[in-house]
């Protein structure tokens, strides 16, 4: 489950992408991209952390300082002629606006391996920053830092253009917020509404359960999720949930060509839209240039739901974890999506709870509606572990750790230490 990653200046070289001549053969093209489905096999990991200076976390990282420490496995977003080696898993590395380092694992049949994976990537990721005098945050907002790009990119400057008149929430998202993503397949096209249904249904409780970012900048404390915060803050439009319907795909089509184009890629560092217009603008004559389909699929790298369809299904709802605990939200994910039936209790389990998001984000499980969910949805995955190919032991482990964040969860709640 590949993701984007370089930003350059000149389109790749190639055969001519598509040009649109109406807004049904663009939305007929987003459904056929964004959702594909097939027996459900692969899965995926992507992990952002902030960066920081050891003996002073409030210090800001430079970018020479992260390109130094990465070394030829930088991204050209920050070193432009890097051959931006992968890590010897074969994971990319890339490097968010604020200076973040993320890791995006090639997808994999086996959650074992891909476990494996991910674990030989952090420990290389984190050798590599060592000698610089670097180590990788484990919250899913920076704390320390008010929001600072670091990257001087024009996608960037776009993004940052776009945000500012909404308020200070878009920088902050772009540049001190990591977030967990565990990316899994549509599944079966009959399967696909309730898979749907259901990973958007889980979002509020898993967001609630694994709530890493009790502030941002100094800012934002009082929430259980700061990072959510600023992400639904940042630009409603394009990072609200997608509509859980009978058609998501072609609901999600019409929503992604009524979404305003924030970024125009052009040679120079100018991507600025010359005004507002949607993309079904564009195809209507906005600009003098009609659009293409590399445009429409730069265009959809620049929607931010909780869950994004890319093929695939990428669940962008939780925080990055504290250090060494980010294998039990990726594991229990896989669990609860493992079969037809776990997939239908799963939709049982959080019947109540669905569309929640605020709720979960500000008070967590301290929030009752959301603490029962979470206990029906902890027992329902640690039920379908043995689904996944994880030895016994490890399954045990895991479920043992499920319930541990859950009773340090809700006991925040029973003790008083909940938010109000």
């Amino acid at each position: 489950m590949p993701k984007v990653t370089a930003v350059r200046n000149t389109p790749p070289a190639g055969p001519s992408p598509a040009v649109f001549r109406d807004r049904a053969e663009a939305e007929a093209y987003v459904a056929s991209v964004c959702f594909k489905h097939g027996p459900p096999r692969l899965l995926g990991v992507e992990i952002e952390w902030t960066v920081h200076h050891r003996e002073d976390h409030s210090k800001p990282v430079d970018a020479t300082a992260l390109a130094a420490a990465l070394g030829k496995h930088a991204p050209p977003t920050l070193v432009p002629d890097s051959p931006q080696q992968p890590l010897p898993g074969g994971t990319p590395l890339t490097v968010e606006p604020g200076g973040q380092v993320e890791i995006s694992t090639p997808p994999s049949t086996s959650l074992t391996e891909l476990l494996g994976t991910v674990a030989d990537d952090i420990d290389h990721l984190t050798r590599l920053l060592e000698p610089h005098g670097l180590v990788l945050g484990h919250r899913g907002a920076d704390p320390h830092r008010p929001p600072r790009r670091v990257l001087r990119v024009p996608r960037y400057a776009a993004m940052e253009q776009a945000f500012a008149p909404l308020g200070p929430e878009g920088l902050t998202m772009m540049c001190s917020t990591a977030g967990l993503q565990v990316c899994l397949d549509f599944g079966l096209k009959e399967d696909l509404p309730a898979r749907w249904a259901a990973v958007h249904a889980l979002g509020p409780v898993l967001m609630a359960l694994f709530a890493n970012s009790p502030g941002v900048g100094g800012r934002r404390t009082e929430w259980a999720s700061a990072r959510m915060r600023s992400l639904y803050a940042t630009d409603p439009v394009r990072t609200r949930p997608a509509a859980v319907c009978a058609d998501p795909a072609a609901a999600y089509a019409r929503r992604v060509l009524d979404t305003p184009v924030i970024v125009v890629r052009r040679p120079g560092p100018n991507w600025f839209p010359p005004h507002t217009f949607s993309f079904a603008d564009w195809i209507d004559g906005a600009l003098p240039v009609q659009p293409t389909t590399d445009d429409l699929d730069y265009h959809l790298t620049l929607q931010f739901p909780p869950v994004r369809p890319r093929g695939y299904l990428e669940v962008r709802y939780l925080d990055t974890p504290p250090d060494g605990q980010w294998q039990p939200p990726v594991v229990l994910l896989a669990a609860l999506f493992s079969d037809r039936s776990v997939v239908d209790g799963v939709l049982a389990a959080t019947e109540t709870a669905a569309n929640r998001w605020l709720a979960a984000a500000r008070h967590g499980l301290a929030d009752p509606v959301l603490a029962r969910a979470a206990r029906d949805v902890v027992e329902l995955g640690c039920a379908a572990l043995h689904r996944t190919d994880l030895p016994v032991g490890q399954t045990d482990a895991i479920a043992a750790r499920l319930h541990r964040q859950l009773a340090e969860k809700t006991g925040a709640e029973k003790t008083g230490g909940g938010r109000s």
